[in-house]
Order: structure tokens, then C-alpha cells, then sequence
């Protein structure tokens, strides 16, 4: 376990950090299911996942307190083949996946054994960075007040 206490003795404003840290110190190093991230266009990405075997409804996917979560749980099945060799894992599965700020999600698709999850960043207009016109001063004319 790493203490992380250090790196915020000095950081003001940074609480949210803490926690992701020790969230990614303590997250599921293992490879199941196998998933890619990708950059799909300016400010839009997919995740996809490799859920052979798995149905739409045994996934689940769930956005709270910008972490995506996506679970997978295999129904019993009444009959259960006999397998001579089983490669294709088919166990219950959770990951995570920590969002930045102003990530949404727009859908998701299974498609031949694949979950592609779209996500799009939407900065609002007011944190969007604006150029600010620079005015020169003009030379106003003095006008002197004489008494009569």
C-alpha cells in the first residue's frame, strides 16, 4: 500500500485527487474482460470490452460520482454442457473506470461479443477559454473651464 499523504501536505483544492489515487493504488490488476480505449474524434472516446458469451442483459453499466462501472453476471444456465475444453471465460466480471470532469456517455452497443461504450467531453460554454479584445486608449481633448 502506498501512502499518498505526502503529495497533499502542500496541494490546496485537490481533495478529490486522494481518493483517486488510492482507488487506482488498489484497482483489479488482472486482465478480465481484455478492453481497449480509444480516441474516436476531438473530445470523444470508446471503450470497448471483449464480453464473449455474455448477453445484454447480464451487462450492466452504471455512471455515479464520475466513475463508470461495468459489471457483467452470467444467468444460470438449466443445462450445463459438458466441456472437453473451456478457453472462453464466462465469469462474473467488474471494472471501473474513473471519467474526468464534463465526460458524458452517449451509448453503448454490444455487437459481435464487443461492448463499445461512446463517450463524449462537453465543456460548458463558460469554462470554455475566450479571447479578451484589447482597446488602446484614445486621446481624449482637455477642456479648460474659463472664468468670464
Amino acid at each position: 500500500m502506498i501512502d499518498f499523504t505526502p503529495l497533499f501536505r502542500t496541494a490546496v483544492g485537490f481533495d478529490h485527487l486522494a481518493p483517486m489515487l488510492e482507488e487506482a493504488s488498489r484497482a483489479d490488476v488482472g486482465g478480465y474482460p481484455p478492453y481497449n480505449i480509444e480516441l474516436t474524434g476531438e473530445d470523444r472516446y470508446r471503450i470497448t470490452l471483449a464480453v464473449a458469451g455474455f448477453s445484454e442483459e447480464e451487462l450492466e453499466l452504471e455512471v455515479k460520482e464520475h466513475v463508470l462501472r461495468i459489471s457483467g453476471k452470467r444467468t444460470e444456465d438449466k443445462e450445463v454442457p459438458e466441456f472437453l475444453y473451456q478457453g472462453i471465460a464466462t465469469r462474473a466480471f467488474e471494472r471501473r473506470y474513473q471519467l474526468a470532469e464534463h465526460i458524458r456517455i452517449e451509448g453503448a452497443q454490444l455487437k459481435d461479443g464487443l461492448l463499445h461504450i461512446n463517450l463524449v467531453r462537453e465543456i460548458p460554454e463558460a469554462m470554455k477559454p475566450r479571447k479578451i479584445a484589447i482597446h488602446t486608449e484614445e486621446a481624449h481633448p482637455v477642456i479648460e473651464n474659463k472664468a468670464a
